[in-house]
């Protein structure tokens, strides 16, 4: 049964795979034995760059596949034939078992075995029976790479035995590499399982610590960020974080506190964990996630992973390192830099290495911080974790807070979200949202707040009721008095917060000896203090840096009661510690003038000033002072700005309408909806409205790429209508899209009585306009003449076609001169629609009645007689056109006159064609015709067609014929790597890679043909000859190559004759048929035979090429 395998002989996957674990290493060797092809085992090899054993699963799984014969006995025997690794091949390699040759093993393997596990060098050189002394003074070398150590150790074998055969090593890998599987999967496994005990242990409200969630069941996805040449864009899964091809080996991932930094390393842990299909962790080997907080004067990460993720597990250090260095699937992530106790260190420690990209250099890291370290590898690339929108709060409520209670305790909770508007903001936090919706769904007496703190005073409270309630009646008297008494803990919060470099954790023993006992495991019983094993014992650090916070704003405010020093807060920046600073001003009311006053005079201290100004729950009128100094500058709402802050500023524009304070401007910076208004409102990017105020002043409109038509426009005037104070109204900008006229009966006619200015400023050449409210059009602003030089529109600059076209029609309506319209590659194959010129990006750029001179430009744009003729019609359409100018595929042959616009007859206009080395035609509009332009005498000199540049043949041969045919002298043309052919009648060249035709040229002087290594036959280099009889001013042809031609040419003796009577000569660097060796050689023209040229025979091409022709 020839035609069937037997199941004993059959390779099955579990034998393929089991294989790929033992042999790793030598994947490639295996495949050549199986004869794999080469370019098949370098695919696999670049497609599966992280795992070696993933290289040789696949390389035998394409040799199952394909191969005639896949048994197991090919395998094995293909196996035994590597390890015995003979020089000859035998047809029966069964009969060679035991006859092996001693080879010694060269350089190339001695780095491939290096490469392969390199971090169990040690583990190799035991296998090798090297001294473990020498092994010490190897691993003691500084700076050395487990590479390096390895190549050592292979080095130290083969000068301490006499001729190591390659079968020794061979066998030495194979236990090293099952020593290896053995310790990746102990690894791995024991991993798995520390991570488990942190993903399945989540409390979402730290007081209640009976109730424990599994990450899975309380994970949801919030919005991600990517900086990508300096602009943000957004992702759509916290999965494209890892999967982001575009990104380096390092990745740094920026969050604000409670974004959910620690959370995402967890979910990447459980998906780990779990296998979860689709996930970019699902494949990986290893995972190693530490919480950086811990590892306060910790030098090595290997001892880090020893100490805080196997500390249970008899694994030595030493064999951590072998693994990760050997592990070709390795990911690491960093969480939380910013509490990292090193982070401002100047000790080289491990950590810095990997932050700097000095360690780790090839491995996958990622970083989770709040700001970004002081150094970091600057390559790296940049997320930014934003928080919940709606829908992710939509998702959370039902996932883990009302699980199968239905659909209206969702409602219920959304709507005590609802009637929190000042949490509304505070709950894209996802720490804030989470604790607000679990409470808000089990607190009955769940009440309305009027700021943050009034939330967070009762958020604690609860968390004391909550402990307090389950304690035996014997402690809680005891116990209470800590609810109110905290003072030592606010201190040390706030002498945490306010260092240089900030401490966020004690250790165990100073707490106690700060707080007390009893405070302090009151403290921790409620879950506002955490204990945490770290590596000097045990450390106590706030639940969250908001809870930090919390307390921290208590003692500042105690401090600003008194006589207080500012030179405290000189290291506590408000952009780190906001919350520290609203909740102060909202803790004391009496002290907040004062803080408020200080956070003014701080650079950029107004948005601040703002955000602790509505911590007041109080009377603002002791306060108008402040807003009316706020409100003396621009107030600015960002498309960088957070929700929190945008509203804050607007509720700050409401207070001071509401109290009749004068708003200078407002300006809004790249965040107005594509709506622009909604309700009679201006609408923001992030939902929010801006509400007319009755003391606004002006308005500033900016961004890019905001399109507002006209009836979004008439909206928008009639929001600056309602705005009763309101002079002006301003749009600047790239791209923004504004209409070029606006229908005066649908502007708002109280605008048209009162002295309000509408500009658009620094269009085209910070051109400023000003709209006719009356007549609705643009009007050049302010005095003085005013111009539009040059304006381009390229084929790689779409994105601001409609912008610059748009301007160029409004400043011809205001009558502005424009000098040029530069269109470079950019004109569609129609050319014009419409009665407009089309551009490829679909846009039509109308005539201009001041538009002076156009310029097109596109060398593979083709403009025959018909869409020449509406081209011309176009610029007679420009009243004040003068020049129109040309390089593209224009006709031959005339222009009928007829069909020339008569107008652009009796107008001075001039239409020019560039032609090839500056030549320049111009239209004869009376004749129709093309005629050399300017006077004095025309030449060509070296024109090229190449194989690198086809794109260009069909224009270059045009622009020749035209010039043939205008009787200009071509000096020479270069046909290189093109293999011309002549037709039979030598009438045209052809050119068959870009299926074009080179016509007689009359004028042509000299040929030069460049193809390498062409064999070119009689007919062939005949048919050549026969074009240059009929090009009658060729005086040289040249064949470069080098090439083979015939020795003689034959059967063309009338042309050979017509070539000598003109005097051509005819030479090349080339080779005949019966002639070794390439030389210099002219063809005789009597004989039609090759001779060699006497003056500079052989091989040296520069010797004799003219430096003009070495250039080409």
């Amino acid at each position: 049964m020839s035609g069937t395998r037997s199941k004993e002989s059959a390779v099955s996957d579990d034998d393929l795979r089991n294989l790929s674990s033992k042999i790793a290493g030598l994947w490639r060797f295996l495949g050549r034995e199986l004869e794999i092809p080469q370019q098949t085992l370098d695919r696999i090899g670049s497609n599966n760059t992280e795992d070696v054993t993933a290289k040789c699963y696949q390389s035998l799984l394409d040799w199952r596949n394909n191969s005639a014969n896949p048994s197991k006995q090919v395998l094995e025997d293909a196996r035994r034939k590597m390890n015995s690794d003979t020089e000859e091949r035998s047809d029966s390699s069964s009969d060679r078992q035991g006859d092996h040759k001693v080879h010694p093993v060269t350089e190339q393997q001695r780095l491939a075995s290096s490469s392969e596990k390199a971090g169990m060098w040690r583990y190799l050189g035991e296998e090798l029976h090297i001294p473990k002394s020498v092994l010490d003074n190897i691993e003691m070398k500084p700076s050395r790479e487990a590479v390096n150590r390895c190549h050592d150790v292979l080095l130290q074998w083969e000068q301490t035995t006499s001729e190591p055969p390659r079968l020794v090593l061979m066998q030495a890998q194979q236990k090293v590499n099952e020593i290896y599987t053995g310790l990746e999967e102990k690894l791995a496994r024991a991993l798995k399982m520390t991570y488990k005990k942190q993903y399945d242990a989540i409390q979402p409200i730290p007081y209640i610590r009976d109730r424990l969630y599994r990450i899975d069941r309380i994970f949801v996805e919030g919005g991600v960020k990517v900086l990508v040449a300096g602009s943000w864009e957004r992702l759509t899964s916290y999965q494209d974080i890892l999967k982001d091809k575009r990104a380096t080996l390092l990745r740094v991932i920026e969050g604000d506190p409670g974004y959910g930094k620690s959370t995402l390393t967890l979910e990447f842990a459980y998906d780990w964990g779990e296998g979860v299909k689709g996930s970019p962790v699902e494949n990986v080997r290893i995972l190693i996630i530490l919480r950086l907080r811990q590892l306060g004067g910790v030098q090595s990460i290997y001892q880090a992973i020893k100490w805080f993720l196997l500390s249970e597990e008899n694994v030595k250090v030493s064999d951590i390192k072998a693994v990760i260095e050997s592990c070709h699937s390795v990911k690491i992530i960093l969480d939380g830099h910013d509490e990292y106790p090193d982070r401002d260190s100047e000790k080289q420690s491990d950590i810095r290495k990997i932050v700097m990209r000095e360690m780790f250099q090839d491995l996958n890291v990622s970083l989770t911080t709040r700001y970004l370290p002081k150094h970091y590898d600057q390559s790296a690339r940049r997320y930014k974790l934003t928080g919940f929108d709606d829908r992710a709060r939509d998702e959370y409520i039902r996932k883990a807070v009302v699980g199968d209670a239905g659909e209206q305790a969702v409602r219920r909770v959304e709507q005590k979200l609802k009637d929190n508007p000042i949490l509304s903001d505070l709950c894209d936090v996802p720490l804030i949202f989470v604790m607000f919706a679990h409470m808000a769904h089990e607190k009955k007496d769940f009440r309305k707040f009027k700021s943050v703190t009034e939330f967070f005073r009762y958020m604690i409270s609860c968390f004391h009721h909550h402990l307090l309630s389950k304690m035996r009646d014997t402690n809680v008297g005891r116990m209470r008095r800590f609810e109110n008494d905290h003072a030592s803990l606010d201190q040390m919060a706030f002498d945490g917060l306010s260092k240089e470099h900030q401490q966020l954790s004690w250790s165990e023993e100073e707490v106690r000896r700060q707080l007390g006992d009893d405070c302090c495991e009151y403290y921790v019983r409620l879950g506002i203090l955490i204990k945490e094993e770290v590596a000097t014992g045990v450390e106590i650090r706030f639940y969250h840096k908001l809870f930090c916070e919390w307390f921290a704003a208590h003692h500042l405010a105690k401090l600003l009661a008194g006589n207080w020093d500012p030179s405290v807060l000189r290291h506590a920046h408000p952009y780190d510690l906001q919350y520290m600073y609203r909740f102060a001003c909202g803790i004391s009311q009496d002290s907040s003038k004062r803080l408020i006053n200080y956070l003014r005079k701080l650079p950029g201290g107004d948005k601040f000033t703002i955000l602790c100004l509505l911590e007041q729950t109080g009377d603002l009128n002791k306060f108008v002072n402040v807003v009316s100094d706020l409100c003396k500058k621009t107030l600015k709402i960002s498309e960088d700005d957070n929700k929190l802050v945008q509203r804050s500023t607007l509720q700050l524009l409401e207070i001071a309408s509401s109290h009749g304070v004068p708003t200078v401007c407002l300006h809004v910076d790249g965040c107005l909806s594509e709506a622009v208004t909604a309700g009679g409102n201006l609408l923001l990017n992030s939902g929010l409205h801006v509400q007319p105020s009755s003391t606004l002043e002006t308005i500033e409109i900016t961004g890019k790429g905001l399109d507002i038509p006209e009836e979004k426009m008439i909206r928008l005037l009639a929001y600056a209508e309602k705005c009763e104070k309101l002079r002006k109204l301003t749009f600047q900008g790239k791209q923004l899209l504004i209409p070029v006229s606006v229908q005066a009966e649908k502007i708002p006619p109280s605008l048209k009585t009162r002295t309000i200015e509408v500009l658009l400023l620094h269009s085209l050449e910070g051109l400023d306009y000003n709209l006719n409210l009356i007549e609705g059009k643009w009007v050049k602003h302010g005095s003085g003449a005013a111009r539009i030089g040059g304006v381009y529109l390229y084929s790689d600059n779409q994105d601001v076609h409609e912008w610059r076209v748009r301007e160029l029609t409004r400043a011809s309506a205001a009558g502005i001169p424009i000098s040029c319209l530069h269109l470079k590659g950019c004109v569609s194959e129609a050319v014009t629609a419409g009665g407009n010129i089309l551009l490829n990006s679909g846009l039509h750029v109308p005539p201009s009645s001041t538009l002076e001179t156009i310029e097109i430009t596109g060398k593979n744009l083709d403009i025959p007689e018909e869409k020449m003729i509406r081209l011309l019609t176009y610029a007679e359409e420009c009243e004040k056109l003068k020049k129109l100018t040309l390089q593209c595929l224009l006709p031959l042959s005339a222009v009928p006159a007829e069909q020339i616009p008569p107008s652009l007859k009796t107008r001075n206009i001039e239409v020019l064609l560039l032609s090839l080395e500056e030549l320049v035609y111009h239209l004869n509009l009376i004749q129709g015709k093309w005629v050399k332009h300017g006077t004095g005498t025309a030449e060509i000199g070296d024109v090229t067609l190449y194989n690198g540049n086809p794109d260009e043949h069909e224009w270059m041969v045009r622009e020749l014929t035209r010039a043939s045919t205008a009787g200009i002298p071509i000096a020479r043309v270069d046909i290189a790597d093109c293999s011309p052919v002549a037709d039979q009648s030598g009438s045209s060249l052809a050119l068959p890679r870009s299926q074009l035709s080179l016509p007689i040229l009359s004028t042509l002087q000299e040929l030069q043909i460049w193809d390498s290594d062409r064999r070119m036959d009689n007919t062939e280099v005949v048919g050549i000859l026969r074009y240059m009889a009929k090009c009658t001013a060729v005086r040289v042809l040249v064949f470069h190559g080098p090439m083979l031609l015939p020795d003689r040419v034959q059967g063309a003796e009338s042309i050979l004759s017509t070539l000598g009577s003109r005097n051509v000569t005819v030479w090349g660097f080339i080779r005949t048929e019966s002639q070794d060796g390439f030389a210099r050689r002219y063809l005789d023209l009597r004989s039609g035979v090759w001779e060699t040229d006497d003056d500079g025979s052989g091989s040296d091409e520069g010797s004799w090429i003219g430096e003009d022709v070495k250039d080409v």
